[in-house]
């Protein structure tokens, strides 16, 4: 088999014919209408995140805005950032430690409570410091974060849903783990048992040297019902049912392959026009279905060979668009068709880049993609980097299927993998 260069390593070095070839033969996904803005580079003199600060794990489109939280390295603190999707361009930027001091992460995902107003969490510096909740309200004027302050003392805040008719925000700590419900109205939180990694799991999690962060459900979801989902260690599902006040395991786990039952975890959830619940296994990424009136769970197989489902969500098409793999390996775009039972893997993507001071064909290759969210009418898809230098990358809904992938020119602007934070 021939060697392969990884493609990174063709920006740092002379490129040679035969690289350059198996490059041509390869292409990338780069739909008619895609484009890449520029949202990080170190010591830019225009409106970008700084480096090791930036990578991108909560977003959400509210109207015209991408509305985006970041990741940091350890010892430095995250951001949330506005891009405008009509001006193509950052547009705003908060340093989280001029809300909440001493933070290092927004992971949650973004709840929408009302039209422009956005709810999520944070993980600490500490371990043992104390995770918030933050209120974000998009204006004209741009965002607003608000501290809603600690729901659960001395943990973290993992993963958030919302169930707006009740008024609740529904939660899982780091490193704990605990479920809890947290009340808006009148600020109070209720914890919840059931959640926790038992001493057995735990003695078994030190085997495969896992961390929490790699085996707590990394998304929650709601069902028409408002029950909560989430998973368990062990490979485990849960439901929390808000009218009985109880957690509860179901009879199904997550699908995995043999043997890696312990450290199948859900990486992400999206929520199929019939009320279904589509789920993604983080450890061997199979995709699965979840009927929520009979607790079944259908295997749906793999859109790739690698792990992980870092994020999915349903468009206006009724296809479910997601990211698929990760490092040490390059994440895909794919999408699954309910009504044929069908995968497309359409590859790495490679948008052009617009954004001041960038030269005309420049492009941005999403190996390392981490967060995806679909506008309110769900016509725009935006996904989103986890690297050094991060950026977000936009195309229509529809676009795999009416234009194939276009091969991307070897000359693009391309950063180095992040370190772990």
């Amino acid at each position: 088999m021939k060697a392969r260069l990884p493609l990174f390593a063709l920006e740092i070095i002379s490129p040679v014919p035969s690289l350059l070839a198996d490059l041509e033969k390869e292409g990338h996904f780069s739909p008619e209408g895609s484009y890449a803005i520029e949202i990080s580079l170190d010591n830019s003199p225009y409106t970008r995140l700084p480096i090791y600060r930036n990578a991108v794990t909560s977003l959400i489109i509210a109207g015209d805005t991408v509305v985006g939280g970041t990741t940091a390295s350890n010892g430095l603190s995250p951001f949330l950032f506005a891009a405008s999707l009509r001006e193509q361009r950052l547009v705003q930027m908060v340093d989280i430690e001029t809300v909440v001091p001493g933070q290092r992460a927004l992971p949650t995902g973004f709840s929408r409570e009302s039209k422009g107003t956005l709810l999520v969490g944070t993980l600490p510096q500490d371990v043992k410091g104390d995770g918030h909740l933050l209120r974000v309200e998009v204006t004209a004027d741009g965002l607003r974060a608000r501290d809603l302050g600690a729901p659960v003392p001395g943990e973290g805040v993992f993963a958030l849903v919302l169930d707006t008719a009740r008024g609740r925000l529904y939660g899982l700590t780091h490193p704990s783990g605990k479920f809890f419900e947290y009340d808006l109205a009148a600020g109070k939180t209720t914890v919840f048992e059931g959640t926790m990694l038992a001493g057995r799991e735990q003695s078994a999690y030190r085997q495969f040297d896992l961390k929490p962060e790699q085996y707590l459900s990394r998304r929650l979801v709601l069902d028409g019902q408002g029950r909560v989902y989430g998973s368990l260690p062990m490979g485990r599902l849960f439901r929390f049912d808000p009218s009985s006040q109880a957690v509860e395991t179901l009879a199904a786990g997550i699908p995995a392959i043999w043997g890696h039952g312990q450290i199948a975890r859900l990486d992400s959830w999206a929520v199929a026009p019939d009320g279904s619940l589509y789920g993604g296994n983080a450890a061997d990424g199979q995709i699965f279905r979840l009927n929520p009136a009979t607790g079944a769970v259908q295997n749906l197989g793999k859109p790739i060979l690698t792990p992980r489902i870092k994020a999915m969500s349903f468009a206006a098409d009724g296809l479910l668009y997601g990211v698929a793999g990760g490092y040490p390996g390059y994440t895909h775009v794919f999408t699954y068709d309910p009504k044929n039972q069908s995968f497309q893997d359409y590859g790495i993507p490679g948008f052009e880049m617009v954004g001041e001071g960038l030269a005309p064909g420049t492009f941005w290759r999403g190996f390392q993609l981490s967060a995806l969210a679909v506008s309110e009418e769900g016509h725009t898809i935006v996904m989103g980097d986890d690297e050094a230098l991060s950026q977000i990358m936009v195309f229509p809904v529809g676009a795999p299927q009416a234009q194939p992938a276009r091969r991307a020119p070897v000359s693009s602007r391309k950063a180095a993998p992040a370190p772990a934070p």
